[in-house]
């Protein structure tokens, strides 16, 4: 096993050994392992100021901001109020400066008091109360041991927790499965009684002791629980639900919410009564033994217990599943399952869940249930997205600059706020900001400071020239100043204006009116007037290209982001290059709208931004929406198909900064029949994407292509918005097929 172990911030600390209930499917009573009943029934004064240590040290040494401690049993209420207040204030004590406390205790409920909960509220406590849902539900198992429900009892302690003096100390509830109650009492009575969280837990099994299964079904807690979504659905979610949310997040591409999904490594010890250090404490449901170290709080810290190798088997993620889940699709919604639930005596840990079938049916089954999110599909609206996007990180430049601008970024920050405050003014500003080199420029300044490069501040004090060329977008008369370096003033999406030589830096001061600027050097050193459309040999404007009857793009080769694609882009153009690219883009546009329209349709309406390269290798950097890097104008066809990939790589980043298709890239690797050598998810995904609108130009770009996604579509990357972008691409490639076919 390679890498660091991972530190433990969270422990359950055993309080109490027994219980004053009798449930028949207890994983400490009723299961394998029976060490309860050679430890104290108490955890006493010196196990808890040694555990409290232990602990502090441990957050100490691997800069933990905050801990959990779970108070547990048996049931904890019955150590006692002065054995809890004593928890309390020696881990409030040792924790103090070193780590934020969250201290939890987890109970049946039945000794539940104010004088509890006024305990709990000193030491802000969170109670989680176990209940299996309506009284015939909770007293199929949940019983005194002479057979007395426990469900009036357990109401009480619920209803005083809701009070409002001790409401902000709930949990909430944890629920127990057990297929043969009713699904829609069950939520319906949990629902009820309005708690914070709903928790529910399938009963430990193990391969060796599987679940029960009434009807025989493979699948039976999963059509339990998919009835349980659907109520909790058909409500309007009224209170969420730990196992539905992480189901969601995961199928969304966000982390697991439960240890008991999810690919997310172990973080969790235990220390029992007598000072024991044992692992999670369910695996006692598997075999005598199974949870324990051979540690104690007394000899031994909890990086000790972190390198066990029965703790870093838990820490492994994608590596710690069996083989026959790691090539499972659901694998990261599920994680293979609770670790317990994989024993068998024959394969140990190293199996799929005994739950298998019905946690791949529950993923499938709310999968199929979720209504698509709200996801960007139309172009206008990736547009926007991409318009906030780039907004929020000017925001966020402004804030990780912190001062450090001064005078100049401040007098263009402030500009900028004048100019959004008209209507010709905001749409100069949303101009500039909608240019794909913007992006380049904020990403490359954000990460400069965050890395503490030389000259990142320099770097980041771009605004003043971005202000300068709005302000000259609009047309109001104002004043505003800009930076020269090298001697070029650089307006983005406008031109460059040379006002020194190269080794020369200073400011220019702009007076913009609606014809144009005029732009004077600081130190009086010269003055250029600059009118739209008229020449002058010191301005160098944008070209545009574009015949009749074609959408009109900038072809940018001044801007100094422009460096951003794998190819180094080429010098400023002479007029004679900019014609030929004009004419080759005229053919290669007409052969896109002939050969494909709805590819032509969707690149006029999107793209914005063609930079000539040059032959040779260049590192990519991100860049906005709209840009598109072309090599040579030569070749009709071939422009096209730059055209066309260069879009469809434009047009897969930007909706990857805006929604995830896809987690855990990296995992696994795909071999496309069109290649050589592997390729992770994003890769394959990609390149399948470029072939599909390459296929519309070209039938043999068609070769591997339903391979490669029916690859995507049974890989366990996807998240569901994934799932429905490969099936979109599908019925592209259908329509592909039908054009050729006729």
């Amino acid at each position: 096993m390679t890498g660091p172990a991972v530190p433990f911030r969270e422990i359950v600390l055993k309080v109490h050994s027994r219980c004053d209930l009798a449930c028949d499917h207890c994983y400490v009573y009723e299961h394998a392992d029976q060490s309860w009943r050679t430890r104290p029934k108490t955890v006493s004064e010196h196990v808890i100021s040694r555990t409290a240590r232990r602990l502090a040290e441990h957050a100490k040494t691997h800069a933990l901001p905050s801990v959990s401690v779970i108070l547990h049993g048996g049931e904890p209420l019955l150590a006692g109020p002065a054995r809890l207040r004593k928890v309390c204030e020696e881990f409030g004590s040792a924790l103090s400066g070193v780590a934020e406390l969250d201290l939890r205790i987890h109970t049946n409920g039945l000794q539940l008091s104010p004088r509890y909960l006024d305990l709990f509220d000193e030491f802000d406590v969170k109670v989680g109360i176990s209940l299996d849902g309506d009284r015939a539900a909770n007293d199929r198992h949940r019983r005194f041991a002479d057979g007395r429900s426990s469900h009036p009892l357990v109401l009480k302690a619920v209803e005083l927790l809701r009070q409002e003096r001790y409401r902000h100390l709930d949990l909430g509830l944890l629920c127990t499965i057990d297929i043969e109650n009713d699904p829609h009492a069950v939520l319906d009575a949990l629902v009820e009684l309005d708690p914070p969280l709903v928790d529910f837990l399938l009963p430990h099994a193990t391969w060796d002791d599987p679940p029960p299964r009434p009807n025989g079904s493979g699948t039976a807690y999963a059509e339990w629980l998919l009835k349980i979504y659907d109520r909790w659905e058909e409500r309007g979610r009224p209170v969420p639900v730990r196992l539905f949310a992480s189901v969601l997040s995961t199928l969304s591409g966000g982390p697991s919410l439960t240890e008991s999904l999810g690919l997310a490594p172990t973080d969790l010890v235990v220390v029992e009564t007598d000072g024991t250090l044992e692992q999670v404490d369910s695996l006692k449901s598997a075999y005598d033994g199974a949870a324990a170290t051979g540690f104690d709080v007394f000899s031994h810290s909890f990086d000790d217990v972190a390198a066990h190798p029965g703790v870093r088997a838990r820490q492994l993620g994608l590596a710690g599943v069996s083989e026959t889940c790691r090539s499972c699709p659901v694998v990261r919604s599920c994680g293979g399952g609770l670790y317990t639930h994989r024993y068998s005596s024959a394969g140990e840990f190293d199996n799929p869940s005994v739950y298998c079938r019905d946690l791949e049916a529950l993923v499938r089954g709310i999968e199929a249930r979720t209504a698509a999110p709200p996801e960007v599909t139309d172009r206008a609206e990736l547009v926007e997205a991409q318009q906030d996007l780039t907004r929020t990180l000017l925001a966020r430049l402004h804030a990780d600059l912190d001062g450090r601008g001064g005078e100049r970024w401040d007098e263009a920050w402030q500009l900028a706020g004048v100019l959004e405050s008209s209507e010709e003014g905001a749409a100069g500003l949303d101009h500039v900001l909608a240019h794909p080199y913007t992006r380049t420029w904020l990403l490359e300044s954000l990460e400069g400071l965050r890395e503490g490069r030389p000259g990142a501040v320099d770097e980041a004090l771009r605004l003043p020239d971005y202000v300068a060329a709005a302000a000259v977008r609009s047309g109001l008369g104002l004043r505003v100043r800009a930076d020269h370096r090298g001697g070029r003033l650089h307006l983005p999406t406008l031109g460059e204006l040379r006002v020194g030589g190269e080794g020369e830096h200073g400011t220019v001061r702009l007076s913009t009116a609606e014809d144009g600027f005029v732009a004077r050097r600081d130190d009086g050193g010269g003055e250029w007037r600059i009118r739209h459309g008229a020449g002058s040999p010191a301005w160098s404007p944008v070209r545009h290209l574009g015949q009749a009857g074609a959408p009109r793009f900038a072809l940018d080769d001044l801007d100094p982001y422009r460096n951003c694609f794998g190819a180094p882009a080429a010098p400023r153009l002479g007029r004679a290059e900019a014609d030929e690219w004009e004419a080759g883009l005229a053919e290669a546009w007409e052969l896109l709208e002939r050969e494909a329209p709805s590819h032509a349709a969707a690149a006029a309406g999107s793209l914005t931004t063609l930079t000539p390269l040059t032959a040779g290798r260049h590192a990519e950097r991100p860049h906005g929406y709209g840009a598109v890097g072309l090599r040579s104008t030569a070749d009709a066809k071939r422009l096209a198909l730059e055209l066309l990939g260069g879009f469809r790589r434009s047009t897969l980043r930007a909706l990857l900064d805006v929604t995830d298709l896809y987690a855990s890239d990296g995992s696994w690797e795909y071999r496309p029949l069109w290649q050589d050598g592997s390729v992770p998810f994003s890769g394959l995904l990609a390149e399948t994407y470029e072939r599909v609108a390459f296929a519309a130009l070209d039938p043999c770009f068609m070769d591997g292509v339903n391979e490669a996604l029916d690859m995507m579509g049974s890989a366990a990357e996807p998240t569901a918005g994934g799932r429905r972008f490969i099936a979109a691409l599908k019925e592209e490639v259908k329509r592909t097929q039908d054009k050729w076919a006729h």
